[in-house]
Formats: C-alpha cells, sequence, structure tokens
C-alpha cells in the first residue's frame, strides 16, 4: 500500500507553523515547571491581585469607550451626509499611526502641573497651586484615556464595514416598517453589526493587555510591567513564565468569550446589498453635531498630539545629535525590514501549504500561527528567551569542544533571536492579507496551470506571486510599521547598547526629558502614516 506523498512546500509550511507556536507552547509549559507551587504561592500573596485587579479596571473602560466612540463615528460616517463626511470617513483611522506610549508622553507634558494648558489657566484666572482641581493623567484612568483615543478605529473599520454591506435593503424594509432612523438603528443595525463590534473591540483590549509604554510610564502595575520586572529586576525567570502564561492565559479566555458573544452569527443581506446606499442628510445643528462627534476623536488621537509633538521639537534646544537619531533610524528600519520580507516569505509559504494541502493540519497550523498576533510581546519575548537562551549556551559549548575558541553568544547577542520575536508576534499579519488575497484567486487556474505542465512551485512562481504583489507589499508595510512601534519585546530582547526609535522614546520619557523624547516619537508617528494613508485610500473608494 502506498504512502501519500507530502509535496515539499506543505512539509515546509507545517514546520514554519511549528517553529512559530513553539514560544507559546513554552510558556503554557511552565505552569508545570518545577517549583511551581512555591512561585505561584509567592505571587498570589504579593503582586498578582493588584496586576489583575489593573489589568480589568484598565480594560473596562477601554472596552466602554472603544465601544462608544467606534459605533458612534462608524454609524455617522456610513449612514449620514453631513459638512465633512467624506473628510472624515478616511481620516477618522489616523489615530492608529499614533502609539499609546507616544501619546502619553505627549498628553504628560500638555497636562502636567508645569505645562502649557494649566499655567495658561492659572494666568488667566490668577490661580495658585491649590486653588483649583485638575485630573490627575498618569494614573489608571489616564492610562484608559490613551487607549481609547488610538485603539477607537479597531471598532470603527469593522463596525463600519458591517453598517455599509448590511445597510441598504434591510433599512428600507425597516423603515417601511415604521420604523424611525433611531429604532432602525437600535433594532436593526445595531445587532447585525453585533459580531463586528465584538471583533473590534476583542483587538482593542488585546492591544491593551499587550502594552507596556504607557502603563509603564504611568506607573500602573498591570502584568506586562510585572513580567518586566521580574526578569530584569529580580531575575527570576521563573516568575516571569508564570506571570506570562497567566497573561496569555487572559487573552485566550478574551478570544473564547469574542467567540461566545459572536454566536457563530452569519449575517446575509438578500433584500438589494449591492444598491447605492443613499445617506441620511444631516442639516443645521444635526449636522454640525454630527461633524463635532467625529472631529473630537481624530483631534484627541492625532491632530493635536501632532501639533504637541511638532512644537516640542521646535522648541528643544537640545534636540538629539543627527549622527545619533540616524543610527537609532539605522536600527529600526534594519530590524523592521528583515522581519517585513521574512513575514512575506513565510506568509506565502504558509498560504500556499495550506492551498496544497488537502486536510486539515495546515489549515489548523495556519490559525495556530495565526493567535500569535493576539500574545503580548513581553510574553512572546519570555517565551522566546528561554529556550532561544539554552540552545545558545549548548552551540557555544559546542563550538569551543570543535573549535577550541568562545564566539559568546550567537542567537540572544545578536538581532536573530529579537526577529524570531516579531515574527511570532507579527507573521499574522501578513498570513492574513496574502492569504485572503490568495483565497480570492479560483482553483481554475491551479488546474491549468498543471493542465500546462507547471509543477506546483511553477505555479506559485509565475502565476500566484504576480497576482498577489498588491497583497505583498501591503503585508510587507503592516509588519514594518508593527515592528518600528513594537515596545516590549524590544526592551526585553534587543541587544546590548542597540536602541531603536522606540526604546529610546521609552527611555528618554522615563527620565523625565519629554522634549528630547518627541523627536524620536515623531519619527515612529511619520512611519506609522504610511500604512493608514493606504488604508485610508482604500476606505475613500469603499462607498463607490
Amino acid at each position: 500500500m502506498r504512502r501519500a506523498r507530502i509535496h515539499p512546500l506543505l512539509a515546509v509550511s507545517l514546520i514554519i507553523a511549528a517553529v512559530i507556536g513553539l514560544p507559546v507552547a513554552n510558556v503554557f509549559a511552565h505552569l508545570f515547571a518545577g517549583g511551581t507551587r512555591a512561585t505561584w504561592a509567592h505571587l498570589a500573596a504579593t503582586v498578582l491581585p493588584d496586576y489583575l485587579l489593573n489589568t480589568v479596571l484598565l480594560s473596562l473602560p477601554v472596552a466602554v469607550g472603544v465601544v462608544i466612540v467606534g459605533v458612534a463615528t462608524a454609524w455617522l460616517t456610513a449612514m449620514h451626509d453631513f459638512p465633512g463626511r467624506r473628510l472624515f470617513e478616511w481620516s477618522l483611522i489616523l489615530p492608529m499611526a499614533m502609539p499609546a506610549y507616544v501619546l502619553a508622553y505627549v498628553y504628560t507634558d500638555f497636562l502636567q502641573f508645569a505645562g502649557p494648558l494649566q499655567s495658561a489657566l492659572r494666568e488667566f484666572f490668577q490661580w495658585r497651586k491649590g486653588d483649583y482641581w485638575f485630573p490627575e493623567v498618569r494614573s489608571l484612568g489616564g492610562a484608559a484615556g490613551m487607549f481609547i483615543c488610538v485603539l477607537y478605529p479597531y471598532v470603527y473599520l469593522l463596525t463600519r464595514t458591517a453598517f455599509l454591506e448590511r445597510a441598504s435593503g434591510m433599512l428600507e424594509v425597516s423603515r417601511t416598517l415604521g420604523c424611525g432612523p433611531w429604532r432602525s438603528f437600535f433594532r436593526v443595525s445595531l445587532p447585525l453589526a453585533r459580531p463586528a463590534i465584538v471583533a473590534g473591540t476583542s483587538l482593542a483590549l488585546m492591544e491593551t493587555l499587550a502594552d507596556y509604554g504607557t502603563v509603564a510610564y504611568f506607573g500602573v502595575p498591570t502584568f506586562t510591567t510585572g513580567i518586566y520586572r521580574a526578569w530584569f529586576s529580580l531575575g527570576d525567570r521563573l516568575a516571569a513564565a508564570q506571570l506570562a502564561a497567566t497573561l496569555l492565559s487572559c487573552v485566550m479566555v478574551l478570544l473564547l468569550l469574542e467567540r461566545i458573544w459572536r454566536g457563530g452569527a452569519r449575517f446575509n443581506d438578500t433584500t438589494g446589498r449591492h444598491r447605492r446606499l443613499v445617506g441620511h442628510r444631516l442639516r443645521g445643528w444635526r449636522g454640525g453635531l454630527a461633524a463635532l462627534v467625529c472631529v473630537l476623536p481624530l483631534s484627541l488621537g492625532f491632530l493635536l498630539p501632532a501639533a504637541l509633538l511638532l512644537r516640542l521639537v521646535f522648541d528643544d534646544v537640545e534636540r538629539p545629535a543627527a549622527e545619533h537619531f540616524l543610527l537609532l533610524a539605522r536600527h529600526s528600519f534594519l530590524l523592521a525590514g528583515l522581519t517585513a520580507l521574512l513575514a512575506v516569505v513565510l506568509a506565502v509559504l504558509l498560504a500556499y501549504g495550506a492551498r496544497l494541502s488537502r486536510g486539515r493540519l495546515a489549515p489548523a497550523l495556519n490559525r495556530l500561527v495565526g493567535l500569535g498576533y493576539a500574545v503580548p510581546g513581553s510574553v512572546i519575548a519570555v517565551g522566546v528567551l528561554i529556550p532561544v537562551t539554552q540552545l545558545d549556551h549548548w552551540l557555544n559549548h559546542q563550538w569551543q569542544s570543535w573549535f577550541g575558541s568562545n564566539p559568546g553568544l550567537i542567537l540572544t547577542g545578536g538581532i536573530a533571536a529579537l526577529v524570531y520575536a516579531y515574527l511570532v508576534r507579527f507573521l499574522a499579519v501578513a498570513l492574513q492579507s496574502i492569504g485572503g488575497s490568495l483565497g480570492k484567486i479560483t482553483a481554475n487556474m491551479d488546474d491549468a496551470a498543471r493542465g500546462m505542465g507547471l509543477t506546483p512551485t511553477a505555479t506559485l512562481r509565475r502565476v500566484h506571486l504576480p497576482m498577489l504583489r498588491g497583497s505583498v507589499f501591503t503585508a510587507a508595510l503592516l509588519v514594518f510599521v508593527d515592528v518600528m512601534k513594537e515596545l516590549p519585546a524590544t526592551l526585553v530582547m534587543r541587544p546590548f547598547d542597540f536602541d531603536t526609535l522606540a526604546t529610546q522614546a521609552y527611555n528618554l520619557a522615563a527620565d523625565e526629558r519629554l522634549a528630547e523624547a518627541a523627536s524620536v516619537s515623531l519619527g515612529i508617528v511619520a512611519v506609522g502614516l504610511l500604512p493608514m494613508i493606504v488604508l485610508s485610500r482604500q476606505i475613500a473608494r469603499s462607498r463607490r
């Protein structure tokens, strides 16, 4: 009996998926490591309750805030016509280019006691210290506000798409049954958009759980700050792994709840889905109010922070030396470019391997790889460092026994381990973009290519890759920007004396050198604008 032969591309994709999933499996394995009970008892008696409570108290207002802002702006831009609507429908995603930790640095300088806002209020009203109350920005509530400002576009993008796809026919039916605009919204549009709202909120919450720079700068102890403290300050790898496993369990519970809340819901509009949607015209004060609702999150999440960054840059008389800034930019571009290149290559292999597979193993492994984006960078750093460090020491020992010299740490001493961590974290971004586009290519093209004598490898090279150029470029751009902004994994795993724009901005802000941090922060934001411009152009065409 002949065994079924596995195509080499499929075998390679299976190996890639296993290697990418290894760090997450390693974190879970430490739940059963030696000394677990003692470590758990110590964590539970000291820091774990505070980490858990602060994480919950941070996540709840973020969830409520992104839903309110995202749904409101999505409903207005998708279903209404008012002054500035065409501008807002694409510009409302611009806050995604602003990392939350950069927003924290900017607003701290703007809102602190010696900042320009309070100074202007004291001068105008002749107030002195103690004469007035002003909210403290460096607090748990302030951190939640930062996350809402930059994460609401997740809900906005998905919910607006849901409104546009299911709007025209169903709303016409609801209005013929006597429902006004508000009743149609609450009884038709909102329930149909529930899966999109839940998915967008889940993405925002996962980004909140993954953040380190904002909560560390604001002094809010969460799981990510605890992992970093256990690893560097206390030197306790087991405690860091235990905290990472706990945080990863929270992420898995969040993903499970998202599936339960969504309930496998699938909605299809059979009443004229592709007809042009005529937005409800808002005139007078209603139009002005709609424009105000849209301009507020855009201003707080992008326009005002960008203006404050520029002010800090031009006011700073001790700007970082051009040579040092170029070195930081070179490090960031090297890491981001190398990771983006490897990510698109691996994503093409994984997606094409799943296409060649006739079973369920390859698609299941691709879904496992896709979970990497939901795993915080600090968790991935722990999951990567522990096995890679052991492998590094083994390689060092073998090299000494073979050649009689000490090569140092080959993997963790350079950028190899850091790039590996980036791939575990962001390969899902490239896989989603390339896999979605590859799925739209009909199987008849594969059959035609093979009928002409092309092998699967030749079919990929000569047929699919030319058709996937746009998706490959988009995937590389998204991964590039995500790596530029990534902070926790870079802080934990970067080689000695190898700073990036993100780590330098964090270090300067931690030293309260906010004016100097503005220059490197502005560089991060400028790079983050690239995919937002591409995405904005797609959104501007979505109503056509």
